[in-house]
């Protein structure tokens, strides 16, 4: 019995190592053909880094598009590139249970998505991104890509409370690469989805340009909750202003979406 018992704890022990490896593997492979699409399918251009603090903290806003949400792993991997900071992302339970890309996110900075939206990682000098446009932003048709959804400001309430200027950013060519085009509900509540896009299986070779504009410092933390009520709303809204007006910019500036 004693043998039976060493021989199943041996082939639990192997399971687990060779379970261990294929993950490992998988990273690896997903990590590598975000490469590939940032630096050869997408031609991925970055303008304004230098408007990311060197150290400390800010939160990075930035448009929502693309019918799956690739731009959230897009703008992670650029700030991990290039400025060798990670960029923290609040990401809905839903991202963590995909296999693979679930465990990638989270080493490489995606965190729990929370009420107080990283809060802590802006107390301990840290860069939080978010998508305040939420799903609504991927749920967009095509027919109205690039126009902004309403910013949720639960972040301009947590840069207010951490003290950390707000870093507007623009993602222009997710909307071409994955274009919602429809969707279907039965495969939604299949897969307990937000929504199931009809989309090309494989993101279309667009250019994609990140650009990055000059922080809006966060006003000084208010006494009262009705007057840090009132600072977050003009956050929020002066946020939102300033990634439209970076969008638009952006998109008249470029001939085509696949030049």
């Amino acid at each position: 019995m004693t043998d039976v018992i060493e021989v199943l704890g041996a082939a639990g022990a192997e399971l687990r190592h060779a379970k261990r490896l294929l993950g490992d593997a998988g990273e690896t492979a997903w990590g590598q053909l975000l490469d590939w699409l940032v630096d050869d399918w997408f031609r991925l251009d970055v303008l304004g880094l230098e408007n990311i603090p060197a150290d400390g903290p800010a939160v990075v806003v930035a448009n929502h598009s693309g019918a799956w949400g690739l731009d959230a792993f897009v703008l992670q991997r650029v700030f991990a590139r290039s400025l060798h900071r990670p960029l923290r992302v609040p990401a809905a339970p839903l991202v963590f249970r995909v296999p693979v890309i679930g465990s990638y996110a989270r080493k490489n900075g995606a965190i729990p998505l929370d009420p107080l939206l990283g809060l802590e990682h802006l107390n301990a000098g840290e860069l939080v991104g978010v998508f305040p446009e939420g799903i609504s932003g991927l749920e967009k048709p095509f027919h109205k890509r690039y126009r902004l959804r309403p910013f949720s400001p639960g972040f301009a309430i947590t840069a207010v409370r951490a003290g950390a200027p707000v870093v507007p950013v623009s993602v222009i060519g997710a909307e071409e690469a994955c274009p919602r085009m429809g969707e279907i509900p039965a495969l939604a509540r299949l897969f307990g989805l937000p929504y199931f896009p009809i989309t090309p299986l494989f993101p279309l070779p667009s250019k994609w340009r990140v650009t990055v504009g000059e922080p809006i410092p966060a006003p000084s933390r208010p006494e009262s909750y009705a007057e840090r009520s009132a600072a977050a709303r003009r956050l929020c809204a002066g946020t939102q202003a300033a990634v439209q007006a970076l969008v638009d910019r952006e998109r008249r500036e470029r001939d085509s979406p696949f030049w």
